[in-house]
């Protein structure tokens, strides 16, 4: 039964449950704290009599728990009515067990109450031993075993026992044991019928106690499988407790298993008379575990059965007449891993839709101005046993530990939901074990947030963990646990090296949990990925995660932390000797300094690439067309060839060690944008028009291809040159190198050097074509320009071409005349 937090004494006009449920508070007298043994008077309010109350109940009203009721009758009791459970006698067996009896002489009879706080699939016997043999007890005893079905209804049979074991059949049919009596009648040839001594009476099952009321005879019985009493004599009897076996189709009865033995002793025998009076009994009997409710245990392969059927044991009364059955329990606690998948198979009915809900009462909380959490399921999660509905449900690490399960329709038709931590490895995707292999590093991402949870491989008494290249600059997150038990995680930003150095913080940090088993502290944590405060107001709200980029860790653990001064004791008394890149979005990490050659390599190559060897051919094309032969072009393709090599390899090397390729930064954009550029010459110049014969006037495609090819080069050298410059950024941004900035200006220093050299070697093309064209000294008419559709891949004539075509120079030699 659910804890009450709004208990009242509640009126109602009948106990059933629509009249429970709808019932109203006939006192001001609020219950709202534990009692044992209490009395006090209840006036009931102005309003209310007592000819309005039929039925007076303890009542939470939040839960719609029922902690109890009486039944108000009109008229007394007559002397000669006797409630089932009420007997002249009363022996306590042991703390859990006790037996009650009424003796009829005149009708010959015995009635025998047994009570027992067990379990509800547990037998209680209670017999007359043998009394002609002391040594064995139990060999000859005629007992009556009572219990409960699995449909909650009470039984009980008159057992006689031949031996020390359970009722089993040996190879000639014929059975051994502590058998039914029925069963020893059917193996005598001459049968007489069935025989079954003991009469139920009444039985019922309460806050976790049996109790079964039966009758049988004193004197006429069956003498071979039952014992006369004599109920003036003092005789032995035997009673026991202990879990029985269904029916099955070798001996359908059910069958008491073993009694416990030492130092569980559930058994035992004593001298009894049942003509003295007897009244050792004061008070119920109080059961440790009141509900007996089945445990279920999901599991994330075999499917959970859900139907329905009639209320017996249900945990949280009243209840309507039918509930929710999982895998053939009634109502039964489910519980659940974080992080593991719950599969459910409906087939409880169209009028049951099964959802969980944060509601203990469920039926739709919104039609009682409430409001709820719905976990799983909803309208749609219905179905019958011919066409089940699959409902799948996995429980995260913000799910709260103790939710329920009903139907969307009807109020009260589930139970709980225990929800617990199956595994930190199974309430988080993705987890890294952080260098020296001390502390574990969990973590989650979603849309706007990220759960984190880290948890120490050794004993300490706290465990820190902080965002940053070491502890100084870092922003910290600290687990511990206080005097009282209970954990926190703190947050703090840390400038220095010293106690005075580490600033508390707020950050908005959600679903905090911090705990220790055996010494190990695991903390756990929900933050957003960007603070909600502008930047630069608090130090935390430059805390910013962005999941593309490598998180770098950093743990530190010692002996006490405090939420007071903090001094020098509590410093760390080990701590991570480097930080760790957690790659967030790929699920992995790496030690800081075993990226940093791979990074210098591939930015190495990168630089010589777009740095020295493609603006090298493209100035070969530019400024180097009056050398004579063909030595620009092959200067050309050789750098250009050598360049676009270079960096297809630079781009495998860091993708391969880096095991990722990912858009998300500028250097990755500029960078790829570049070399797709780039990858576009070679085809370009394979598709070139032919370059026409001298005199001939360029076609329009030749045209059109020299400008394309032009652009593109110059276009790929000046992305190329913004992916070195973002690359730089990149590279003293995310992983922290201190001469990153140094490394760009350098950079910038290169290429200004090279903006320089174009321009004087631009002056020095325009200054040879002018001298060309007006020369100081002999002048030659002809094609004294390049011609200026070169082919820029390839030359399309041979020197042998050029030895056997005839010049069509044509020179002219003015000469001043000699008078």
């Amino acid at each position: 039964m659910l804890p009450g937090s709004d208990v009242h004494w509640w009126g109602a006009s009948a106990p059933d449950f629509e009249n429970l449920t709808n019932g109203f508070i006939v006192s001001d007298h609020k219950l709202n704290q534990t009692y044992k043994n209490s009395s006090f008077a209840v006036r009931l309010k102005s309003n209310i009599t007592w000819n309005m109350i039929q039925v007076l109940a303890v009542w939470d009203r939040s839960t719609a728990s029922e902690f109890g009721h009486v039944v108000l009758e009109k008229n007394n009791m007559t002397s000669s009515t006797r409630p089932p459970t009420v007997f002249a006698n009363c022996k306590v067996l042991s703390k859990d067990f006790r037996v009650r009896w009424t003796l009829n002489v005149e009708e010959d009879s015995i009635e025998i109450g047994l009570e027992a706080a067990t379990g509800i699939m547990n037998y209680m016997a209670f017999g007359w031993a043998n009394s002609s043999d002391d040594s064995e007890l139990m060999i000859g005893a005629d007992v009556a075993v009572a219990g409960f079905r699995e449909n909650g209804l009470p039984f009980v049979g008159d057992f006689f026992i031949t031996k020390y074991s359970e009722c089993v059949r040996d190879s000639d049919g014929l059975a051994q044991g502590v058998c039914p009596d029925s069963i020893y009648e059917e193996q005598d040839e001459d049968k007489v019928g069935l025989v079954n001594n003991t009469k139920l009476i009444y039985g019922h099952r309460r806050d976790g106690v049996s109790f079964v009321r039966y009758k049988r005879p004193l004197t006429k019985v069956d003498g071979k499988y039952d014992h006369p009493l004599n109920y003036s004599a003092n005789m032995k009897v035997i009673w026991a407790l202990g879990g029985i076996k269904p029916p099955d189709t070798i001996i359908p009865y059910y069958l008491p298993q073993n009694h416990g033995a030492f130092p569980f002793k559930t058994y035992g025998h004593l001298v009894l008379n049942v003509s003295e009076h007897v009244d050792e009994c004061a008070g119920p009997l109080d059961a440790e575990d009141m509900e007996d409710q089945d445990l279920i245990i999901a599991d994330a392969k075999v499917p959970l059965v859900v139907s329905s059927g009639p209320a017996i044991h249900y945990p949280n009364p009243p209840n309507p007449e039918r509930v929710i059955y999982i895998n053939k329990k009634e109502a039964p606690v489910l519980r659940v891993e974080r992080g593991v998948q719950v599969k459910f198979e409906i087939q409880a009915g169209h009028d049951v839709a099964l959802y969980i809900t944060s509601d203990p009462i469920g039926g739709n909380a919104t039609m009682r101005n409430l409001t709820e959490t719905i976990y799983a399921g909803g309208p749609e999660a219905h179905g019958v046993q011919s066409s089940p509905t699959e409902l799948v449900w996995t429980p995260h690490r913000n799910t709260p530990d103790h939710i329920y399960y009903h139907s969307l329709y009807e109020k009260k038709m589930g139970w709980k939901v225990e929800v617990v931590d199956g595994g930190l490895s199974d309430m988080y995707n993705n987890s890294v074990v952080l260098n020296d292999q001390q502390v574990t590093f969990f973590w989650t991402l979603s849309k706007d947030s990220i759960s984190i949870a880290a948890r120490g491989e050794k004993k300490s008494g706290y465990l820190a963990i902080g965002f940053g290249s070491g502890m100084v600059n870092s922003y910290a997150y600290v687990g511990w646990i206080d005097d009282n038990g209970m954990g926190h995680v703190n947050t703090y930003w840390i400038d220095g090296k010293d106690a005075s150095s580490i600033h508390p913080t707020h950050e908005n940090l959600t679903y905090v949990r911090c705990k220790t088993e055996n010494g190990i502290i695991t903390l756990e944590f929900t933050r957003p990925l960007n603070p909600s405060c502008s930047r630069g107001s608090r130090p935390e709200c430059n805390n910013i995660i962005d999941p593309t980029t490598p998180l770098k860790v950093v743990w530190a653990m010692g002996a006490k932390w405090t939420n007071d001064h903090l001094s020098d004791r509590n410093m760390h008394s080990s701590m991570s000797n480097r930080p760790f890149n957690v790659l967030l979005v790929r699920g992995s990490a790496e030690a800081e300094q075993d990226l940093l050659p791979v990074l210098a390599v591939h930015g190495f190559m990168m630089f010589l690439a777009w740095g020295i060897l493609l603006p090298g051919g493209i100035l070969a094309a530019r400024y180097l067309k009056h050398l004579k032969g063909d030595g620009w072009f092959r200067i050309h393709v050789y750098l250009q060839y050598s360049g676009l090599a270079i960096v297809l390899l630079a781009l495998l090397f860091a993708v391969a060690e880096l095991r990722g390729f990912y858009f998300s930064s500028a250097h990755v954009k500029f960078g790829f944008t570049a070399i797709l550029v780039a990858c576009i010459q070679p085809i370009n110049a394979f598709l070139r028009p032919q370059k026409p014969t001298n005199g001939e006037q360029a076609p329009f495609k030749r045209i059109i291809w020299e400008y394309f090819h032009i652009i593109v080069g110059r276009c790929a050298i000046v992305v190329g040159t913004a992916a070195l410059f973002s690359g730089m950024k990149h590279l003293g941004d995310r992983y922290g190198v201190e001469n990153a900035h140094r490394l760009s200006w350098a950079l910038a220093i290169w290429f200004l050097i090279g903006v320089l050299i174009v321009i004087y070697l631009e002056y020095h093309q325009r200054q040879r074509i002018r001298d060309r064209i007006f020369g100081r000294s002999n002048w030659v008419l002809g094609n004294l320009e390049e011609d200026d559709s070169v082919d820029l891949l390839r030359p399309t004539t041979t020197p042998a071409d050029k030895e056997s075509r005839p010049s069509v120079r044509m020179e002219v030699q003015l000469e001043p005349l000699n008078r």
